[in-house]
């Protein structure tokens, strides 16, 4: 059986201001596809100003995202190749 390595590259980039942080997502897939996805996080002005945390809720929320179009993607392909509708991947 033939082994073939694959790899996927992924940028994560965040912005920030004094309350919100926002992240953007990317993967680029081994076909050359790009995948895009966003998440944000707003700090309350009671809070601490901990800009790591910003940073780590807004990337899990873009990186969630991000999942999600991967699955719709690789189930609309399914469907494609198969000619049927299939279960929706979760």
């Amino acid at each position: 059986m033939t082994r073939i390595a694959v790899g996927w590259h992924t940028e994560l980039e965040f912005e920030e201001d004094a309350h919100r942080t926002r992240a953007a997502a990317l993967v680029r897939l081994s076909d050359g596809t790009e995948v895009r996805a966003h998440g944000y996080a707003s700090r309350h002005p009671s809070d601490e100003d901990q800009q790591r945390v910003g940073e780590e809720i807004a990337g899990a929320r873009a990186l969630n995202e991000l999942a999600m179009k991967l699955l719709t993607k690789a189930h609309e392909e399914i469907d494609e190749a198969s000619g049927r509708s299939s279960y929706p991947l979760t």
